[in-house]
């Protein structure tokens, strides 16, 4: 899983099948520290996430298909979770 920031929207009228009814999602990876890194991607969002919530992303096309019960279709990436926050080292420093 890789923590990621929701940065933007995908509007499209002519979909795959197996993806009509799935919001798109523009996400972007982040360090811990809120920081961005690496390329942003589409991810296909579950859970009703929006613009500017930080959240976790599974990249990889069989996991991302078995978590929507979708297996045999062509996604690759999922929002897995929405996080409330990210703590880090042994002060428990909130960064989120």
């Amino acid at each position: 899983m890789t923590l990621a920031r929701v940065t933007g929207t995908v509007v499209s009228t002519v979909k795959v099948e197996a993806l009509e009814g799935l919001k798109l999602l523009i996400v972007h990876p982040i360090n811990p520290d809120g920081s961005f890194t690496g390329k942003q991607m589409v991810a296909v969002d579950s859970l009703q996430s929006g613009i500017g919530d930080d959240v976790l992303i599974i990249d990889e096309g069989g996991s991302a298909g078995i978590m929507l019960e979708m297996s045999s279709q062509p996604i690759r990436t999922v929002i897995a979770a929405i996080v409330d926050s990210v703590d880090i080292g042994k002060e428990g420093k909130n960064v989120h």
